[in-house]
């Protein structure tokens, strides 16, 4: 868990580290399409991460890496949660009948006595 979390500050820093690169070079008069052949990132990474990142400092940019993967972690626990409600409204919804349930319960115990008898064993459980 520590080295993931080594890896996320390392690439907010580098991240940060290389849209403030761009800033200076862009400064100096430099072309932003030579900017991003000099950083060595697709056009596309670079207008992402200006759009994500782009005023960003670096420990924000690590505390707002952070807060995507907790929201993430909170997604799927929100998710599970529904899941679970959703089975038990089902549960709730689904009419009760005793007798049918009783019924069920003691076919299963004499087909298990049957199976027991028929395999030449003493049944452990008393009518």
């Amino acid at each position: 868990m520590r080295e993931l979390w080594l890896a996320n500050v390392t690439w907010a820093e580098e991240t940060s580290r290389k849209l403030r690169e761009a800033d200076v070079l862009i400064g100096q008069g430099q072309a932003v399409a030579d900017v991003i052949r000099h950083l060595g990132v697709s056009d596309v990474t670079y207008y992402r991460w200006r759009k994500e990142y782009g005023g960003l400092k670096v420990d924000q940019a690590k505390r707002f890496k952070e807060l995507e993967k907790e929201n993430a972690r909170l997604k799927l626990l929100l998710a599970d949660a529904e899941l679970d409600k959703s089975i038990l409204r089902e549960a709730a919804e689904t009419p009760f009948d005793l007798w049918s349930t009783k019924r069920l319960f003691n076919q299963a115990r004499s087909s298990d006595r049957l199976s027991a008898r028929g395999r030449g064993l003493e049944s452990t459980t008393s009518a």
